[in-house]
């Protein structure tokens, strides 16, 4: 009897459900996390160093890049290159190389046509969609992208186009817009650098964004999107050209 009164005295146990073991668990052991690879914004950084160079031409087409080379000339390990690197490949501005590293893509007349039909599509529908919100686009992107055209920076000129094409994205108010239009943006940066290190900007593209602005601005949606889809197809055809004539140039150059 003495034993079932202690017994009874003594607090009861309750049962360990699954939660609370595991609860139990995580207090008695620490909890082991999968050491990254690579820290995410380290892997950016390094792919948009990358990006850079092979848009402006520092690495040139068909040009070959190691892990090692680029660590050593970024000051950082080769884990976040490598990453870096399966990204660029993915993404086709870098290639398989037989024996070590990859080769810098060439460019290519013909897929960037491919890429424009596509931009131009999305163009067209951000600025339908703007003009239906009678978005004021700020006049500062027309006023610093007309001085820019005027310059020989070339990052400036496109830096300029693309804030024009992101405000267009942002007025939407549809982010999937913006998201698909950044890849092939990366592409076009690329190959707007190849040209424009070789020729002027064209003269009417600042007359162009300016009428489509006002279109939008105006609620004209079939309008805007006309505007923007001439555009597109006139700046594709313009920079093929002007990307074929710098190809030959570089091949009679060899």
């Amino acid at each position: 009897m003495a034993d079932r009164r202690l017994d009874a005295d003594l607090p009861k146990r309750r049962p360990c459900t699954i939660l609370r073991c595991i609860l139990y668990t995580e207090s008695v052991m620490p909890a082991q996390l999968v050491q990254l690879e690579a820290a995410p914004d380290l892997v950016d950084q390094v792919y948009r160093s990358l990006l850079d160079a092979i848009s402006d031409g520092s690495l040139a087409p068909g040009e070959r890049i190691t892990q090692e080379d680029i660590a050593e000339r970024l000051a950082v390990s080769r884990q976040p290159v490598l990453q870096a690197l399966r990204l660029l490949k993915k993404d086709g501005f870098v290639l398989d190389a037989p024996g070590r590293g990859v080769l810098v893509a060439p460019l290519d007349a013909e897929w960037i046509l491919k890429v424009y039909q596509v931009r131009g599509a999305l163009d067209a529908l951000a600025a339908r969609l703007a003009a239906a919100h009678r978005y004021r686009l700020d006049a500062k992107l027309i006023e610093q992208g007309r001085k820019a055209a005027r310059g020989r920076n070339v990052k400036a000129m496109i830096d300029a186009d693309m804030a024009f094409h992101n405000a267009i994205y942002a007025a939407s108010h549809n982010p999937l817009i913006e998201q698909s239009a950044h890849q092939h943006w990366r592409h076009l940066r690329r190959v707007m650098g190849a040209v424009l290190q070789q020729s002027r900007q064209r003269e009417t593209v600042w007359d162009e964004h300016e009428a489509i602005a006002k279109a939008i601005a105006a609620g004209d949606a079939d309008r805007a999107a006309r505007l923007i889809e001439q555009h597109s197809q006139r700046a594709s055809e313009n920079l093929a050209l002007r990307l074929t004539q710098v190809l030959k140039t570089r091949e009679g150059d060899k």
